[in-house]
């Protein structure tokens, strides 16, 4: 059955999947990933890694998404039967995604309302944890910290409002407006970053080539995962998106066009990024290697610090950043709703209205847990299991069903008919053989990582998070899909 829905041209499933792939992690974890594992010559395994992962994964998967027209959990069910219950558990893990998501983009809202007082103060660090994120000390789990769960109601009440109208009114109306302002105020802040005392100090540390670490593994696991979570690579949302592409869509140029942009705005903002800490180092006479960190450190401590010594320019760049992260967190959360939404209502029959609605009061219902007095500390467990066990995982076995069991080949004329680069037996070789291996090798070494030095806590979340998970998908693959009703 076709999907009724449709965007209504290329340009708004562009702006859609940009949306989807810029996201906090463009913003700050890729200039920390680019700093601590080589600097400029980290490029090499970067560039590397999207040639032979990123632009061949997204491809297949706006093949798929275009060739089939429907949602991820009937693709796969269409393939076979039984592969059904792999594709609920991919997007169940991408729905988790969605939960805690918005708990960080709550985070932000905080700060982007405390960036026009500034009243985190001097001590940033206490500012967070009292006041936004919490901290790791499981006492505090008995209480909600209530700016945070406002804004987690507020935000999912935002995302219900765009996800519940058709596609091209809702996301890409959206995303039509947001990712252009985002890219905007960003300039903005890079622009002014890049004439700070002490700017170029920072991005002479950020690029500093060390060629010595080419020859260490782990920097191109790092690499290869930088693009997976930056494009948010095999979690059905290109493939969702791409579902609703009109005849005449021309895949792959789409494809490069997201993945460049992607690329620019990581790179680019990391410049940005480097340029500021090295106007703190210069002005505070602070060792960048002491102001570096990644995530919650840099944006919620690091750089509240920096805007508190800037004067009155830092109360224009403060709102302007914070904003940035609103936006590009908005239109991420969108994608990692999708693909739920998408595959909830082609199974109950239930129109789009009523499944955005349903699942986004579970959502918030299951968001507010995570406001409490161990926010940030929760949440930091649950992204790293969902992303290093299951959804990694996940992408080598799509890259298995689709090339083996339903074979690549056959997605080749959609891909071809309208693009302007052709894809051929080099994609064929790298989905079938090589792409399975790497994320297979990634998926090993990451699991024994992640359980060598967990806590009994975190280990005990891990297991609540995969029993939920497994349970409800042989749930819902149990469930007769409405049309066979």
């Amino acid at each position: 059955m076709s999907q009724q829905t449709q965007w209504d041209s290329s340009l708004a499933f562009i702006f859609a999947m940009i949306g989807a792939a810029v996201g906090l992690g463009n913003i700050w974890r890729f200039s920390y990933v680019l700093y601590s594992n080589g600097g400029g010559s980290f490029f090499i395994p970067y560039f590397i890694a999207i040639a032979i992962m990123g632009v061949p994964f997204l491809i297949l998967e706006y093949g798929v998404g275009f060739s089939f027209k429907e949602s991820f959990s009937k693709i796969l069910r269409r393939i076979k039967p039984q592969f059904e219950i792999i594709a609920w558990i991919l997007i169940l893990f991408v729905f988790v995604v969605t939960i805690y998501y918005m708990v960080i983009l709550s985070w932000d809202l905080v700060y982007l309302l405390s960036s026009f007082t500034f009243n985190w103060g001097t001590d940033t660090a206490a500012y967070f944890t009292q006041s936004v994120g919490g901290s790791s000390n499981l006492s505090n789990a008995g209480f909600l910290i209530i700016p945070t769960t406002i804004g987690v109601i507020l935000l999912w009440i935002a995302l219900w409002f765009i996800s519940h109208r058709d596609v091209d009114k809702g996301i890409g109306r959206v995303s039509k407006i947001l990712i252009p302002a985002l890219f905007v105020i960003m300039a903005i802040i890079i622009v002014y970053a890049l004439t700070l005392p002490g700017a170029g100090k920072g991005i002479d540390a950020l690029l500093t080539p060390d060629w010595s670490m080419l020859g260490n593994v782990n920097i191109w696991l790092a690499a290869f995962a930088q693009i997976i979570f930056s494009l948010s690579m095999g979690q059905a949302i290109a493939l969702t998106y791409a579902s609703y592409l009109p005849e005449n869509s021309k895949l792959i140029d789409n494809v490069l066009i997201v993945v460049t942009s992607n690329s620019l705005f990581e790179i680019c903002t990391a410049f940005g990024v480097f340029a500021i800490l090295g106007y703190m180092s210069t002005t505070a006479g602070t060792p960048i290697v002491q102001l570096v960190t990644e995530g919650t450190g840099l944006v919620f401590v690091v750089f509240p610090m920096i805007f508190n010594i800037m004067g009155p320019v830092g109360r224009v760049l403060a709102p302007l950043l914070f904003l940035a992260i609103l936006f590009a967190g908005i239109t991420s959360a969108l994608g990692f709703f999708e693909p739920m939404l998408n595959s909830t209502s082609a199974k109950f029959g239930w129109s789009r209205k009523k499944t955005a609605t349903v699942l986004a009061i579970l959502g918030c219902a299951f968001s507010i847990p995570l406001t409490c007095g161990i926010s940030s500390y929760i949440v930091g467990v649950i992204d790293s299991f969902v992303n290093e066990f299951g959804i990694l995982l996940l992408i080598g076995i799509q890259c298995i069903i689709f090339a083996w069991f339903y074979g690549v080949e056959r997605f080749i004329p959609a891909l071809n008919a309208n693009s302007t680069f052709k894809v051929g037996k080099t994609w064929m070789f790298i989905i079938k053989y090589l792409l399975p291996a790497v994320l297979i090798i990634m998926w090993a070494i990451g699991i024994v990582q992640l359980f060598a030095t967990a806590k009994p806590f975190e280990v005990m979340m891990d297991v609540i998070i995969i029993v939920a998970v497994m349970v409800t998908s042989i749930v819902l693959t149990k469930i007769r899909p409405a049309e066979d009703s």
